[in-house]
C-alpha cells in the first residue's frame, strides 16, 4: 500500500483510502465539483474530482473506502490529489488497521510513563481519585489509549488524547520544578484530567466526530462533571480541594470566547493553561510540517490556531 505520507508532488496514484470527507462544491464559473478528504493511518490528503459526472466516477459517501487514481499535485505548499477515477470497494478489498491514523509513540509506553506520575502523587484523596480512573478501570484504560484528542486541530489520531494528556502533565512537572509556587499534585492531577471528556465529546474512529452531548456540553463541562461524580464517592474528600481541581479543568482554555467557562483564578490553572495551550500549538505545527515534502520552506498560508502564516525554519 502506497500511505498518504509517502506521497510526492508528480506521483499518479492508484490506491484504496477512507473517505473522510465530501462535499459538493461549485467553482467561480459555476462548474460543479467535489471536496474530499483521504485518509490513512499516516495521515490526510485533501482531494478534488473536478468532472464529478465522468465516466469512471462512482457514488461514494463519506467514510466509504474508496479505489482513486489521480495525480499528485500541489496547491499552497501542500499537496493534493487530483482524482481522475473512483469506486467504492467491498468489505476483503482492505484491512481498516491501515486508515486509521495512529500516534507515532508506542501507546502501552506512553500509558505506563503517565501511570508512573500518577504513582507520583502523594496526596491521598487526589491519589485515589487518580487511581479510580487511570490505574483500576480497565474499560477506561481501553478507551483512553485508543480515542484522539481532536476531530482536526491536533493530536487527532489513534493515542491522541492519551499523547497530548501525557505531554501536558509532563510539562506541568517541568512548571513545578521552575517555579514551587505551584501545588504540584493539584497541577499534575488537573493535568491528568483535563480533557477527559473529549472520551464522551468524539465518537470513536473511523466517525471521531463531534456526539450530540459533546455539541451541546462540550468536553470541559463534560470531564468537570465526570471528575465531580467520582470525588462523590470518596469519602471526606476536601471540598476545597474538589472546587480548586474543577476550577482547574474549566479554566484550561484560559479564556471565555476560546470555551472556558471560568477564567483562571488559581495559579496551577493558568499553568495548566499554559501547557495545553504549547503542547497543542508545538503538535500542530509538527502536523502541518508532516504535510509537506522534506527541505520545502515555502510559507504553507494561514493556520487558524496559531492565527499566523507558518513555515519550516530554513536548515
Amino acid at each position: 500500500m502506497k500511505y498518504i505520507e509517502t506521497l510526492r508532488e508528480g506521483e499518479r496514484v492508484s490506491e484504496i483510502y477512507l473517505c473522510k470527507h465530501k462535499q459538493s462544491a461549485v467553482t467561480k464559473n459555476g462548474k460543479p465539483y467535489e471536496n474530499v478528504i483521504l485518509q490513512d493511518k499516516t495521515g490526510t490528503l485533501d482531494a478534488k474530482i473536478w468532472e464529478p459526472d465522468s465516466q469512471g466516477i462512482d457514488d461514494f459517501d463519506a467514510m466509504d473506502y474508496i479505489c482513486v487514481m489521480g495525480d499528485v499535485t500541489s496547491y499552497q505548499g501542500a499537496l493534493q490529489l487530483s482524482i481522475k477515477r473512483v469506486r467504492k470497494v467491498q468489505e476483503g478489498e482492505y484491512d481498516p488497521k491501515d486508515y486509521l491514523p495512529v500516534s507515532s509513540r508506542d501507546i502501552d509506553e506512553m500509558y505506563e510513563e503517565l501511570k508512573g506520575l500518577v504513582r507520583s502523587v502523594k496526596n491521598p484523596y487526589l491519589q485515589k481519585l487518580l487511581a479510580g480512573f487511570f490505574l483500576e478501570d480497565a474499560e477506561f484504560e481501553k478507551r483512553f489509549k485508543f480515542h484522539s484528542a481532536a476531530k482536526t486541530v491536533h493530536h487527532g489520531f489513534v493515542g491522541g488524547l492519551l499523547e497530548h494528556t501525557l505531554g501536558v502533565t509532563k510539562l506541568c512537572d517541568a512548571f513545578y520544578k521552575q517555579y514551587p509556587i505551584l501545588n504540584r499534585d493539584l497541577l499534575l492531577t488537573a493535568a491528568m484530567f483535563h480533557d477527559i471528556g473529549k472520551l464522551e465529546e468524539l465518537s470513536t474512529f473511523p466517525e471521531n466526530d463531534y456526539t450530540d452531548e459533546g455539541q451541546l456540553l462540550g468536553h470541559i463541562m463534560i470531564g468537570a462533571e465526570w471528575v465531580g461524580e467520582h470525588i462523590r464517592q470518596i469519602p471526606d474528600f476536601p471540598r476545597k480541594l474538589a472546587n480548586e481541581l474543577k476550577h482547574c479543568i474549566l479554566a484550561h482554555h484560559g479564556e471565555l470566547e476560546y470555551g472556558s467557562p471560568k477564567k483562571p483564578a488559581l495559579v496551577e490553572a493558568v499553568a495548566l493553561n499554559f501547557a495545553d495551550n504549547v503542547d497543542a500549538k508545538m503538535e500542530t505545527l509538527k502536523e502541518a510540517f508532516m504535510a509537506v515534502p522534506d527541505g520545502n520552506t515555502n510559507w504553507l498560508g494561514y493556520n487558524r490556531l496559531l492565527e499566523s502564516n507558518i513555515r519550516k525554519t530554513s536548515k
